[in-house]
């Protein structure tokens, strides 16, 4: 069992940054991909960004390549998403997610991870 907290959302200019923290508790939090998902009112959720268990392979949404990186320390039990140049349209509740198991292709499907996190609003004014 993993339970996710999320923290560092706010409000921000555009152009700004924020970098928010995804907390879990458990053990094998080593073991997780864990991933960030968000959803702007009246659209659908939609994958940012994910990060293996092992640091090696990150994956990050084409609106968001460039602009947001993804790290995790696994001692503190905290994956990271650092934005940058954020805008208007990055105005959503992101969620972190985890899971172990997560095959490569299903990386950036909500449907493939178990362990959800509340969320933290973000909101670009422009």
């Amino acid at each position: 069992q993993v339970q996710l907290v999320e923290s560092g959302g706010g409000l921000v200019q555009a152009g700004g940054s924020l970098r928010l923290s995804c907390t879990a508790s458990g053990r094998t939090f080593s073991q997780h991909t864990i991933a960030w998902f968000r959803q702007a009112p009246g659209k659908e959720r939609e994958f940012v960004a994910a990060i293996r268990w092992n640091s090696r392979h990150t994956y990050f949404t084409d609106s968001v390549k460039g602009r947001f990186t993804i790290s995790r320390d696994n001692a503190k039990n905290t994956v990271y998403l650092q934005m940058n140049s954020l805008g208007p349209d990055d105005t959503a509740l992101y969620s972190c997610a985890a899971d172990t198991g997560v095959i490569l292709s299903s990386t950036r499907y909500a449907t493939a991870y178990d362990y959800w996190g509340p969320g933290t609003q973000v909101t670009v004014s422009s």
